[in-house]
């Protein structure tokens, strides 16, 4: 027995022409649990994904899957793997059952399994009544509900899903997200790449930033955030008194607020401050306030001191990872038979 994670990458490089995609990627991620990977377009997530999944090769460096290299044991790694990527890639003329019961025949299950496992799947994802309903009419969370579950036929160890709620309405998020949850809670390991920190803040155990082909920061959602710090915002009844404000809060932190539309806003960088202390020394001054709080930062401003970048902006350099289409959606399932 070992305690490696499930899924390791160690120094992964990635050039494509003179495109640089991966320069040096580590990553650990201990089995059952959910990582979430942010990063800015063209920070190297969907190449990752593809290199652990066996569906391209690195140019250096090692990965490995359940304690299966990648690159010189490919078949053991695609056993205890699924992958759902940016695409569906379901059959849109078949029905539910009917893509799920293909997909079975091609994991080399008999017909009876194939068609007890498709069962198994619509129900507990909540398909079934639709499970003999075409796939074009669908709508989209439906249709990216089914292209999750087929990766779900053999019951893999890990699962991979590349940005698997981008162009979906919030409802549609919610239902990939219910799937998500439940996978995790039955012990499989999801590797989530997302541009949506909310998503990760939800779903994730662990988060990964990466930028420009590696990983920057690691920790749980509250890790990160807890290094950024709290902030103690004064919202002023009066944008005048902004300068006596300023005062009693730099006395008090320690630290200079910023001002913004009447909004006095200052990072707690150590120590204890009580709002009670907080509107008592204010009151003392003079000052009135129409609001007091302490909030702790989001993800959105953990990735933007991080990056430098909102999580949807591409790099400035211009660089942009070779998407995944709907061609090459179709293949990833051959792939990862």
């Amino acid at each position: 027995m070992t305690d490696e994670p499930i899924v390791v990458a160690e120094a992964l490089r990635k050039r494509f022409g003179g495109t640089r995609a991966l320069d040096g990627l580590d990553l650990a991620v201990p089995a059952g649990t959910v990582c979430g990977v942010l990063g800015p377009n063209g920070a190297g997530k969907t190449t990752a994904v593809r290199i652990l999944a066996t569906l391209a090769d690195a140019d250096s460096g090692t990965a490995r899957i359940a304690g299966h290299d990648v690159a010189r044991h490919p078949d053991r790694v695609r056993e205890r793997i699924g992958l759902a990527g940016q695409y569906a890639a379901v059959d849109e003329k078949l029905t539910g059952r009917g893509n799920l019961r293909m997909f079975g025949r091609l994991y080399h299950l008999s017909r009876r399994d194939a068609r007890r496992r498709a069962d198994e799947l619509l129900e507990r994802f909540g398909l079934a009544e639709a499970a003999d309903r075409q796939v074009a009419g669908y709508s989209g969370g439906m249709r990216r509900r089914l292209d999750l579950i087929t990766s779900l036929i053999l019951r893999p160890e890990v699962l991979f899903l590349d940005e698997p709620t981008t162009g979906l309405d919030p409802r549609g998020r919610g239902e990939i997200w219910d799937a998500v949850r439940e996978l995790a809670a039955d012990g499989t390991t999801v590797l989530l790449t997302t541009q949506y920190l909310d998503e990760a803040d939800r779903l994730a155990d662990d988060i990964a930033v990466v930028d420009r082909g590696r990983v920057i920061a690691t920790g749980t959602p509250d890790r990160l955030k807890a290094e950024i710090g709290d902030r103690l915002d004064v919202v002023l009844s009066d944008p005048a008194a902004a300068g006596g404000a300023a005062s009693v809060l730099h006395r008090l932190t320690g630290a200079h607020p910023a001002l913004d539309a009447g909004r006095l806003s200052v990072p707690l960088t150590g120590g204890n401050v009580r709002l009670a202390d907080v509107v008592r020394e204010l009151d003392r001054a003079g000052v009135t306030v129409a609001d007091v709080a302490l909030r702790r930062p989001t993800l959105d401003e953990v990735f933007l001191r991080l990056t430098g970048g909102p999580a949807e902006q591409a790099e400035t350099t211009g660089i942009t990872e070779p998407a995944e289409d709907s061609e090459a959606a179709g293949r990833r399932k051959e792939a990862v038979r």
